[in-house]
């Protein structure tokens, strides 16, 4: 065992997280999945933005850009392939400010290996999901939120400090999702993490609490993090694509419709752009989308198990904690998911 393996091993052992060393069975097959089916059912259907609802941003029309991954595979050597990614709608005026600094851009794919971390399956892996629970769906100078109340442009945003960015979230009226909150959900964590875990939006719970994945979700996003060797608020951070809460004429919560989604993302882009983390993991498919630029039909099975890039931020895509509730067959997948993010993170620095 090596020094790396006993460290583990005993950080596993002190946060009560046994490591399981087989999966109970293999997961069953992305494609043949009736469970996968569920999560694609939830996908946010990001059409373009249309200009008869009033909103901030206007479709503007932008050159595809060609994104190339490296497949990994557990049992068949790494295999190169190339995606075209569409990208998001935006304001004309914002468009170059977007895609110099904060859009994602080609870069040469990582070389992923097989590591050591998937060995030690942790024990939410094997764990049944809770009964009768109800999961809900350094730059230049900066501005004062004060001078642009409510809905500041890309441009304003891509110059705010922390302070400023928190603040302009907390009055944001960009987006009908501001008609409807308790209250936003900026973010938590360490603001110099290496790492940064984004999701869809907040649910319920987390409306009332102000802090994202606080519920039955957040303890298995924390078990997560437990595993691999990371706590929320040291060195991760926590974000969500949108910042309210999206419900539907139910009442229920709902995943982020896509004009939301484009209104919300600048905040997010200048979270990562402050932060400036090793790694990005996207922990669903309005998450995956939203920072890929991928078309709205594109399925989570082709979005895992490879290494994508966010400017030059390596990102790895998985399932939602949520969705890990509800299919907890999947959780094998994720953790080989959260192993190559560990693999790839690794590599990075080994490489300095």
């Amino acid at each position: 065992m090596t020094f790396q393996d006993s460290r583990r091993t005993r950080f596993l052992q002190e946060m009560g997280i046994d490591p399981v060393w087989r999966l109970r069975e293999r997961a069953v097959p992305e494609a043949g999945s009736a469970m996968m089916a569920n999560e694609e059912a939830n996908v946010v259907d990001h059409a373009a933005v249309s200009s008869d609802e009033g909103l901030s941003t206007a479709t503007a029309s932008v050159s595809p850009t060609v994104l190339t991954t490296q497949s990994w595979n557990e049992e068949a050597a790494p295999a190169t392939e190339s995606r075209i990614i569409e990208p998001v709608s935006m304001e004309r005026s914002d468009r170059e400010i977007v895609l110099h600094a904060a859009a994602p851009v080609a870069q040469p794919a990582i070389q992923n290996k097989s590591s050591a971390w998937e060995d030690d399956v942790p024990a939410w892996v094997t764990e049944d999901a809770p009964a009768d629970e109800s999961i809900p769906f350094d730059l230049e100078d900066s501005v004062t939120a004060e001078s642009i109340p409510g809905k500041p442009s890309v441009a304003e945003i891509a110059r705010m400090d922390w302070h400023a960015l928190e603040s302009a979230v907390s009055i944001c009226t960009k987006c009908r999702l501001c008609e409807t909150r308790t209250r936003t959900v900026f973010g938590t964590g360490d603001r110099h993490a290496k790492w940064l875990f984004v999701g869809e939006g907040p649910g319920y719970n987390e409306d009332l609490q102000g802090e994202p994945f606080v519920g039955p979700a957040g303890k298995l996003l924390d078990n997560m993090l437990a595993a691999m060797g990371l706590r929320r608020g040291e060195n991760a951070y926590i974000a969500n694509v949108v910042k309210c809460r999206p419900t539907g004429d139910n009442g229920k919560d709902r995943p982020p419709a896509a004009d939301e989604a484009a209104a919300c993302l600048p905040y997010l882009q200048r979270q990562i752009a402050l932060i400036q983390p090793d790694v990005i993991v996207a922990l669903g498919k309005s998450a995956a989308l939203a920072l890929l630029g991928a078309a709205p039909d594109t399925p989570v099975s082709r979005l895992r198990g490879q290494v994508h890039r966010y400017a030059d931020v390596p990102l790895v895509v998985t399932y939602h904690p949520a969705y890990l509730l509800r299919s907890p067959e999947e959780k094998g997948k994720a953790w080989r998911d959260l192993c190559l993010a560990m693999a790839t993170r690794a590599d990075a620095a080994a490489a300095r």
